[in-house]
């Protein structure tokens, strides 16, 4: 039998100003293909097969270089399909937060919010990127150095961002960052995922696990309210599996404020994998597990139909779901959350796995 031997290549996808913009193909034979660009780290397409093999991309994403530019343009409604998403992933109340008694001032970016690092965070800067070819896997090392004052946060932070595919069609994340000042830290990777294939559909007949008994209420802008509440009894108990569109529309305060899903769930610290998400008719599964002490399950619904996917089909609310390994919303302004602060010394470093397999 002939060893299946992995594929790692590139391909310039455009031209950003002076600066090429490329994409790179980490292929699995008969497993994944993942493309991922230098540009903010996108995971533009990612194949998997379903229970019979046949192959389908599973993320939301664009074809060209220039709807990514205008998706990141000012004024736009940015979706941040597939990207890195720094330096402070989520919500930051009213774009300020105070630090060893200095007020830092961000730009707003989401009503009074300042939103995923801003108007010009992570997700739209080009990344210097190192292939990886190691005995069990092959991958991609991004890196970027943000400077101090960058998007109103404070430090130069050097920030390192690993994609890892191995044999066993996991995808692995792995973040790394270190700071020359006192500074709050929280990235993620914002892929929307459509396990029917992307383009096809919504993803309310998914099956979805989510491994919390507690989940963050929010006020109108999104900003969690009080302490954690138990998800028992409530639209927001994924413990077991359920379908994300079984109780979409039940009245509850909290699904009204965000028009569906979009809420920080505290993740329990024991149990087989952080989430789970399934479509029965595909058979493909996906299974994430993750360092993080939280997870921002956003249920598409901000999506609209102006949105035209890598197979030439419009998006909708709804035409694909997030899960945002991260720290709390607007942890920076509050103490009781898990810390984002990273100081000169310590090590920022996190890890998000996601493995595709199908049922039968």
């Amino acid at each position: 039998m002939s060893q299946r031997v992995p594929e790692l290549g590139r391909e310039l996808f455009g031209r950003l100003g002076d600066t090429d913009v490329h994409r790179y193909v980490l292929a699995w034979p008969g497993g994944i293909t993942v493309r991922i660009l230098d540009l903010g780290g996108v995971i533009q397409s990612l194949e998997a097969p379903d229970r019979n093999g046949v192959r389908a991309n599973v993320v939301l994403g664009f074809s060209s270089l220039d709807e990514y530019v205008a998706n990141n343009r000012p004024g736009a409604a940015r979706v941040f399909l597939g990207a890195v998403i720094g330096r402070y992933a989520n919500r930051i109340a009213d774009g300020t937060f105070a630090l060893d008694g200095v007020v830092h001032r961000l730009p707003r970016n989401n009503g009074p919010n300042t939103l995923h690092g801003g108007p010009a965070g992570f997700d739209t800067r080009v990344w210097s990127a190192t292939e990886l070819h190691e005995p069990d896997s092959i991958g991609l090392r991004l890196e970027l150095v943000s400077p101090a004052g960058d998007g109103g946060f404070p430090g130069t932070v050097t920030a390192q961002v690993t994609y890892r595919l191995d044999t066993h069609n996991r995808l692995s994340i792995t973040y790394h960052a270190t700071t020359d000042a006192p500074t709050v830290l929280n990235l993620t990777n914002h892929t929307y995922w459509n396990l029917a294939g992307e383009g096809s559909g919504d993803v309310l007949r998914h099956s979805l696990m989510i491994n919390a008994s507690r989940y963050c209420r929010v006020n109108s802008a999104l900003i969690p309210l009080g302490d954690p509440v138990p998800v028992d009894s409530t639209p927001f108990d994924f413990r077991l599996p359920t379908t994300i569109g079984a109780r979409i529309n039940h009245p509850h305060a909290q699904l009204r404020i965000a028009g569906g899903y979009d809420h920080n769930w505290v993740l329990d610290e024991a149990g087989p994998f952080a989430a789970q998400a399934c479509d029965a008719t595909s058979g493909r599964l996906l299974t994430m597990h993750t360092t993080e002490p939280g997870l921002q399950f956003y249920s598409g619904n901000f999506l609209t139909e102006d949105l035209v996917g890598t197979g030439g089909r419009p998006y909708h609310r709804g035409a694909g779901f997030a899960l945002e390994a991260q720290h709390f919303p607007n942890s920076p302004n509050r103490p009781d959350f898990p810390s984002t602060v990273l100081r000169p010394g310590q090590v920022y470093h996190q890890e998000t796995v996601y493995r595709l397999s199908t049922t039968d």
